[in-house]
């Protein structure tokens, strides 16, 4: 039987959002008949307008959920218009509590939030986001650095929340999908439709978006010194007590401040210096894995381990192999698809 999935567009709703998950379920379903079909919703049927100015014609949101066995929210620069459409949020609403999966791409995750289905559970959006969504959604557990992130269904009857999939940047919604169609029909399918659209099979949702997540030292923000601070200590410790005192505040008012801020906590910001660090400084050749992990205060070789496969999805010597093999007089590795491009 076909997954019936729903894409939910509104107006500002971004284009390449769309076409490449589209793109992933087009192909499955020529590897395999039947396996996916969709159709177009809005809260006002008719066409709707991409960011791009291009009308899509759309229909209007199912009123049968059983009929639905997948709604996917498409991100764009509409997505805080789409928090104010009371229709929409009400028919979100309802879909939580009526049994399809639910998904967003990129910043459609800001309208899931909005219509409180990730309130207590892991999420991601897209980097440029991060900062606005924790603000906005403090329920939310934010994960910035994921390139998608699910949420399994959980509870019964009206404590029921739904299995939720979030993405990060545009290209990372097709690696939302490629997991989906990996999930619903094996690893097979899924690489068949990786290989026929030439990107790399499967990034892990643990991977980082590899784009800089937060603009963490803003020239105006009052953490600009404590950061830089840090990058040039890497080795030590940085407490959130000894952080505080240094940026003289208690460390209650100074975690929930710089978490305001910068759409993080001080301890991720810490290790994810760390880890930027560390990898430059693989792919560089510089010393052996063990002096970088004491030179950037992971303190060994195994939680620094644990740091690279939770921010970047690889371990370590998967940054000092490809540096070697460029190194060794081998053709460039192919070009990846990466979420860079926002």
């Amino acid at each position: 039987m076909a997954c019936r999935i729903a894409f939910v567009l509104f107006p500002g709703f971004q284009q390449l959002d769309l076409a490449g998950p589209m793109a992933v379920f087009e192909v499955a379903r020529l590897a395999r008949p039947g396996s996916y079909t969709w159709r177009l919703v809005c809260s006002t049927p008719g066409a709707v307008r991409s960011s791009a100015g291009v009308h899509w014609p759309v229909q209007a949101l199912p009123r049968r959920l059983k009929d639905v066995d997948l709604v996917m929210v498409i991100g764009g620069d509409g997505v805080d218009a789409a928090c104010r459409d009371a229709r929409l949020m009400a028919w979100l609403a309802r879909a939580g509590r009526s049994g399809p999966r639910i998904a967003s791409i990129c910043s459609g995750s800001i309208v899931l939030a909005g219509a409180g289905l990730l309130n207590g559970r892991a999420a991601t959006t897209h980097w440029s986001r991060s900062r606005q969504f924790a603000t906005e959604f403090p329920a939310v557990q934010l994960q910035p650095d994921r390139i998608f992130v699910r949420e399994p269904a959980a509870g019964h009857g009206v404590a029921r929340q739904p299995e939720v999939w979030t993405s990060a940047g545009m290209t990372a919604g097709i690696d939302l999908c490629l997991a989906l169609v990996e999930r619903d029909h094996g690893e097979d399918l899924s690489r068949e439709v990786a290989r026929q659209l030439v990107v790399e099979r499967r990034r892990p949702g643990g991977q980082s978006q590899f784009s800089p997540l937060l603009d963490l030292q803003r020239p105006d923000g009052r953490f600009g010194a404590l950061l830089e601070h840090i990058r040039q200590h890497l080795r030590e410790d940085h407490r959130v007590d000894d952080l505080a005192a240094r940026a003289c505040m208690s460390p209650r008012h100074f975690a929930r401040c710089f978490r305001e801020e910068t759409g993080t906590t001080p301890a991720h910001a810490v290790e994810r210096l760390r880890v930027e660090a560390a990898r430059a400084a693989l792919e560089s050749g510089l010393p052996s894995v063990q002096r970088i992990a004491q030179d950037f205060g992971f303190g060994n070789t195994e939680r620094m381990r644990r740091s690279f496969q939770r921010l970047l999805g690889r371990a370590p010597a998967a940054f000092r192999k490809v540096r070697n093999q460029a190194g060794a007089g081998s053709a460039p590795a192919p070009r990846r698809f990466t979420t860079s491009a926002a």
